[in-house]
């Protein structure tokens, strides 16, 4: 679990694999500290495991289903990545509830100054748009953002200074991918709801089929 308060920029320093799968090698400095084998650390927003480390990088292993979510079957080496390492319980929560389970893949429609902040127009799956609301929660690239517009294709983040420098957002421009994670609370809200119109359903079924006309139906009486 994650805030999606970003703790550092490092370096995606080798990829070697596939598209279908792979195997990263990250330097970095601060998420370093305390590190063991088997931690989570989330890059760019995905949830990985830590598979070997030194001193100044560690590595981890990219399934199939990773790859095929999210953005890094397009990482190229030298490429800077977003790290925040998992929360510790009793840490400050400056961000939002965070999975690191990306939804899908996101693409910057434009970038525009906007006062002193940086306005970035996304353009998700469309079956993702339905979670994003304003001035709700959105993790882009391992980022908790609040969601400043929306519409029926797209919706809107504006950046401040200090988030823009602290992150690989300084990077993006329009065309680019990143990883998208709605706010998991609207995702339980859905499913909560969906089941119970499901138990309805089947109970409003069950109490017809042992009325009257159900007996008559079936020849009872």
């Amino acid at each position: 679990m994650f805030t999606g308060l970003v703790e550092e920029i490092g370096v995606l320093e080798a990829i070697t694999g596939s598209e279908q799968a792979g195997r990263l090698v990250i330097r970095c400095d601060k998420v370093l500290a305390g590190v063991q084998l088997g931690d989570s650390i989330a890059v760019n927003g995905i949830c990985l495991t830590v598979t070997s480390h030194t001193s100044r990088h560690f590595s981890v292993d990219v399934m199939p289903e990773t790859m095929k979510k999210t953005s890094l079957r397009q990482a190229r080496a030298g490429q800077r990545v977003n790290l925040e390492r998992a929360m510790k319980l009793g840490d400050r929560f400056g961000g939002h509830i965070v999975s690191g389970h990306i939804d899908s893949i996101g693409t910057i429609v434009s970038r525009e100054p906007h006062a002193n902040a940086v306005l970035f127009q996304i353009k998700p799956a469309p079956e993702l748009l339905k979670y994003i609301i304003l001035q709700g929660s959105i993790c882009i690239d391992g980022i908790s953002l609040t969601v400043v517009a929306v519409d029926d294709s797209s919706f809107s983040v504006s950046i401040i200074p200090h988030t823009l420098a602290e992150t690989s957002l300084q990077d993006r421009r329009p065309g680019d991918s990143v990883n998208l994670e709605a706010d998991v609370i609207g995702k339980y809200v859905e499913r909560l709801l969906g089941y119970r119109s499901s138990s309805a359903n089947e109970q409003s079924n069950k109490k017809e089929g042992l009325s009257l006309s159900f007996l008559q139906e079936n020849g009872f009486v």
